[in-house]
């Protein structure tokens, strides 16, 4: 699916995604990424919802994050809490929905201000 949206100039905005594929800013993205508004998009060093772990959420902390959305992949799963423990101490929100949601999500808080990550499974 293509998103049909402004600009928003110097903002990672989700332009489009697809059955194993994201698009950033019109470019696409065939691996697992953390993507922030003013930041580069980083390749997430997870390598599938299952492997999920304690230190990959402490990526998304060096992100300075006011609110996590986790894109789980096709479907909709929930990680363990000991996993999401960390932001939940530092008092960061946290959703976890099928990446087609997360990017949605994503494009709303981005526009809102907030200071939103995206942790995407493709």
């Amino acid at each position: 699916m293509k998103f049909d949206l402004t600009r928003s100039e110097g903002r990672n905005l989700f332009t489009g995604y697809g059955e194993g594929y994201v698009s950033i800013n019109g470019e696409r993205y065939e691996r697992h990424l953390l993507v922030a508004p003013d930041q580069a998009i980083v390749e997430w060093s997870a390598q599938s919802f299952e492997a999920l772990a304690p230190e990959h959420v402490a990526e998304l902390l060096e992100l300075r994050p006011e609110i996590v959305i986790l894109g789980t992949g096709p479907t909709l799963r929930f990680p363990h809490p000991r996993i999401t423990q960390p932001l939940a101490a530092a008092s960061i929100g946290f959703e976890a929905m099928d990446t087609k949601a997360a990017c949605r999500t994503y494009n709303i808080l981005m526009a809102e201000g907030r200071q939103v990550v995206a942790a995407i499974f493709v």
